[in-house]
């Protein structure tokens, strides 16, 4: 009786396994198994709803690339030769092998004469060189203003409306919408409202006549040094009345206002100048207008504050908070590990949806370029690798990527060094790497973020609904060797290997036992590890019944 059972067990066992064999699915560490359950867990399942809802939103960690258009790309020399007339004193036009300087106080101009220095790049020829920023593996292209203005910043707007004849035309502007587009990109411009430029026709018409249709637009007063209200006391930047509403409406209300009017033509966004002046309450209503035109329009604020309380109402904030707390860490007044908590304690504060919504930047036209600031190489790779796997959106400035230096205004805005943009350049190189990665792991782009507690190593890891997809981070900023024992707070990570993601390094596996990781880090080093959760030669995966 016995041996008949056995006999009839074997049968039943090879029916079983010839079903499997003709019916597998494959597990979600690899290999297959002879079932089509669904293995999510009802924290799975509510995770992966807001999973999805951001991997569906482009505002959710895109990677942005900026450009001062002035300083990108040289035109021909037939559009140079048609657009000279435009360059004439005071203005000055350079070579493209020239650097900025500071320059002296044009009192006439009531301007710096570099702020009147051009090197002549515009729209059409940006629109020209965007292999270069798709092959780098950027999402959107950020301009530095381009409305009709006098220097060469465009933060002096006359008329929000026009593009700076030395750019082009409106028309230019909705073809690179246009032709970014066709790459799956998106285009972002630079709202400068709370201020306009002294040489606004505008400004002039106010300023001479006190019963001129424009004097709400700006607040004429006395008592003040020049008169009116200045941004900042500088007399070439009126300040905007926004307490108007009738101001307020031809800017961001209308149909046809300004920023409503730009996502009309085809504009996916806007960057908002000195958004703390705006306030709260009217970037709110900014916000909104911007959204009855289009309901995923990505509005991100300037705002050198905490982020708590901006974001809502923006959509994002620029993060100079974690810009700033990444410079301490980086000149050794902060440990790696203080640092993380910080970071987690202001996503804590603020919510990661938003921080997923905002920019973080390591430099921009405003700072010393990161190979300014940090002459450490291994440094800057650490930095950089941070930027590429903190939730937001990493922001690339032009030529950054390239290892360009430039020392604040007007250092930082030297013409881009196209001679630079070769494979055997190592900072380049870097970059693509990254962004690989990150273009591949889902977590690092709309992921979760779970500090791991350490004494001295900036450690976390980014998470979505799938196990598979978690990515661990592990940074030592110091100049010396660190060996610590880690958790890993998260339950569903089995004991086994984390595997290096960035080809560049060759260290060998962190090991995970029982949720504890112990690791060696060497100075200055930087570690993006994933999970081993294929199935080994015997088809084995602790991972095959877990989502």
């Amino acid at each position: 009786m016995t041996g008949q059972r056995t006999t009839l067990m074997m049968a039943l066992a090879a029916t079983l396994l010839a079903a499997a064999c003709n019916n597998p699915i494959r597990r979600s560490g690899g290999g297959t198994v002879a079932s089509e359950m669904n293995w999510a867990t009802d924290a799975d399942r509510a995770l992966g709803e807001l999973i999805a809802a951001r991997q569906s939103d482009w505002r959710c960690g895109p990677v942005v690339y900026q450009v001062f258009v002035d300083r990108f790309a040289r035109p021909s020399d037939e559009r140079m030769a048609a657009k000279s007339g435009l360059y004439e004193s005071p203005r000055e036009l350079k070579r493209w092998d020239e650097l900025p300087v500071s320059g002296r106080k044009n009192e006439d101009a009531g301007l710096w004469s570099h702020e009147l220095h051009f090197w002549g790049g515009d729209i059409g020829s940006l629109t020209g060189r965007l292999d270069h920023i798709e092959e780098l593996g950027a999402d959107v292209v950020y301009l530095n203003p381009i409305h009709e203005a006098y220097t060469n910043h465009k933060y002096d707007a006359q008329d929000y409306f026009g593009v700076s004849p030395e750019y082009g035309t409106r028309e230019d502007v909705v073809a690179l919408a246009d032709a970014l587009h066709g790459r799956d990109m998106r285009l972002m411009l630079d709202g400068v409202f709370n201020h306009m430029g002294a040489t606004a026709p505008t400004f002039l018409a106010a300023q001479r006549d006190p019963e001129s249709a424009w004097r709400e637009w700006f607040v004429f007063d006395e008592g003040a040094r020049d008169g009116f209200r200045a941004w900042y006391g500088v007399a070439n930047l009126p300040e905007v009345n926004l307490e108007s509403e009738a101001v307020r409406a031809r800017i961001w209300g209308d149909s046809d206002s300004v920023v409503r009017g730009w996502l009309r033509d085809g504009v996916d966004g806007w960057r908002l100048d000195v958004a703390y002046d705006i306030g709260p309450v009217l970037l709110e209503e900014l916000v909104r207008s911007a959204q009855r035109t289009r309901e995923d329009a990505w509005v991100v604020g300037e705002v050198w504050n905490y982020p708590e309380g901006w974001s809502p109402p923006l959509d994002g904030v620029m993060n100079f908070h974690v810009r700033e707390l990444l410079i301490a860490m980086s000149e050794g007044r902060v440990s790696g590990a203080r640092t993380c908590e910080l970071i987690d304690r202001m996503i804590e504060d603020v919510g990661i949806e938003p921080m997923l919504r905002s920019w973080l930047i390591l430099d921009n036209h405003d700072t010393d370029r990161l190979a300014t600031w940090s002459k450490n190489e291994r440094m800057r790779a650490l930095l950089v690798a941070l930027q590429m796997t903190l939730p937001g959106s990493p922001v690339v400035y032009y030529g950054t990527e390239l290892g360009m230096e430039g020392k604040g205004d007007p250092g930082c805005r030297a013409p881009m060094r196209w001679d630079l943009v070769s494979d055997d350049n190592p900072t380049l190189t870097r970059y693509r790497a990254l962004l690989d990665l990150r273009a591949d792991h889902p977590a690092l782009r709309y992921g979760n973020f779970e500090r791991l507690a350490s004494e001295k190593l900036f450690a976390f890891a980014r998470r979505t609904d799938r196990v598979a997809e978690t990515v661990v981070v592990v940074a030592n900023p110091s100049a010396k060797r660190v060996t610590e024992v880690l958790p890993v707070p998260l339950g569903m990570v089995m004991s086994g290997d984390l595997v290096d993601l960035l080809p560049y390094n060759v260290a060998g596996p962190a090991h995970v036992r029982a949720g504890v990781m112990p690791i060696t880090m060497g100075p200055h080093s930087v570690r993006i590890m994933t999970l081993q959760t294929d199935a080994g030669d015997g088809g084995y995966t602790p991972y095959g019944r877990i989502r």
